[in-house]
């Protein structure tokens, strides 16, 4: 079961994930994603996956649904701490098409 913490600065939102991303991590991500998406004045937000050891086709899709509703909210979304597994999913989707990878 993945774990999601939410680190605040001025205008950024940091959701710094643990564990498995995957589908039973639904409810959990979407809550987090609420969460920074409401924040007063927030501009960015940021995806840690520095202890993501794993990730799946619907872990993809929940960043896609982030993707859209920020955009819908003209706040930028950056992956971060991509490395490993997680950055070899995330290149054979073409997500660096779609999202900023640090």
């Amino acid at each position: 079961m993945m774990k999601i913490a939410l680190e605040k600065k001025e205008h950024s939102v940091t959701l710094i994930l643990n564990g498995r991303f995957d589908f039973s991590s639904h409810r959990e991500f979407r809550h987090a994603s609420d969460e920074a998406l409401q924040t007063p004045g927030v501009k960015e937000i940021g995806v840690d996956f520095k202890s993501v050891d794993y990730l799946d086709s619907s872990a993809l899709g929940m960043l896609l649904l982030l993707r859209e509703r920020s955009h819908n909210a003209n706040i930028q979304v950056t992956l971060l701490n991509c490395t490993g597994i997680v950055r070899q999913v995330l290149d054979v989707a073409n997500f660096q098409r779609l999202f900023t990878i640090n």
